[in-house]
């Protein structure tokens, strides 16, 4: 067992999985269908908070019962897959923007808890950002109030010798599509880094309304992604924008994985999930079938999937058995309140 502890912390070590993206603090509460009504919020949907929902923050609190969870969606992505691995600590890191307020100190205590290794940009122009998880059913509807998360900055940050040593360190990146909306450029140069490397740049869709509104941001960063995330509803809404003139989930992963790509050593690899359908990765995987009884919040179950898939990513595993990782993650999520899970995994 020694030997093989051995060998496994030689295959990968600490700051092995880098990730950069917006910490946020989920507020979740199950919710009824007047609320989403008064907030003109779709049950299954990720928006950027506008001034028309500044009290629904306020409203979530008084009127339903709300549990706190440390949140974003690259975070959650890399807490997974540290719970996944298990042993050695700290093969992920983590980049993004906090306030110095007690949520700052919240995301803080959380990481640590969880042994990611994150380092934070702290400064107190805004608050830490929070997103609001509105649970109606099966369905998620997410606001996010990015506020600190939108302040991450190249130059401040990621730029410093003791932080850009640890983006070195990594040999896989996965970065939510969410970010575009922040800091292209920091993005752009861990891509690059990436890329220069032969190391693995991941990114994912993350929402309709990244691929339609902030599509050259994405288009920008494409030529650089090796590993490309998605579900169904993302994965319509960029063939949509690109013209690709089909809504065959199939035919659509297959067009973005022909999309141009810079370092020609790897071909693309798109995965779309569809809920309890199956994962298309050009051939199609079935996904771990749940008993609708035992669903008790599905917030996070894309995150985790993509933890589950980068845990094993970074061990040099083959792509089904990234999957099979993938759903069994995205099964035990949807188990449990927010993006939560129990002391050790039971994957085999």
């Amino acid at each position: 067992k020694d030997v093989a502890q051995i060998c496994l912390s030689l295959c990968f070590s600490a700051n092995s999985l880098f990730g950069m993206g917006n910490p946020l603090l989920d507020i979740c509460a199950v919710v009824d269908k007047d609320f989403l009504d008064k907030y003109s919020l779709k049950p299954n949907d990720q928006i950027l908070a506008e001034a028309k929902h500044k009290e629904l923050f306020e409203e979530l609190v008084k009127k339903f019962k709300v549990e706190y969870h440390a949140g974003g969606a690259t975070q959650n992505s890399i807490k997974i897959a540290q719970w996944m691995i298990q042993e050695p600590h700290k093969v992920g890191t983590f980049f993004g923007c906090i306030g110095k307020d007690k949520f700052g100190e919240i995301l803080k205590e959380k990481a640590e808890e969880v042994h990611v290794d994150a380092h934070y940009y702290e400064q107190d122009e805004e608050p830490t950002g929070t997103c609001a998880a509105c649970i109606t059913g099966d369905n998620r509807s997410l606001v996010a109030n990015l506020a600190a998360a939108n302040c991450y900055k190249k130059d401040k940050h990621l730029d410093l010798e003791e932080n850009w040593k640890l983006v070195e360190k990594a040999k896989v990146y996965y970065i939510a599509g969410f970010f575009l909306t922040v800091s292209l450029e920091s993005i752009l140069k861990v891509a690059k880094h990436a890329s220069e490397n032969n190391k693995l740049f991941c990114m994912n869709l993350s929402a309709p309304f990244i691929c339609q509104f902030f599509k050259d941001n994405l288009m920008q960063v494409m030529p650089y992604v090796d590993v490309l995330f998605g579900n169904e509803t993302e994965a319509t809404a960029f063939a949509k924008e690109q013209d690709f003139d089909t809504k065959d989930i199939k035919e659509i992963a297959r067009k973005a994985q022909a999309l141009p790509k810079d370092n020609k050593k790897r071909q693309r690899v798109v995965v779309i999930t569809q809920g309890k359908d199956e994962t298309v990765m050009i051939e199609t995987f079935p996904v771990v079938k749940t008993d609708p009884k035992y669903i008790v919040d599905t917030n996070g179950a894309g995150d985790a999937f993509v933890g589950g898939f980068l845990s094993e990513l970074v061990q040099e595993k083959p792509l089904d058995q990234c999957v099979k990782a993938a759903h069994y993650a995205a099964n035990v999520i949807i188990q449990r309140a927010g993006c939560s899970f129990p002391e050790k995994p039971d994957f085999k």
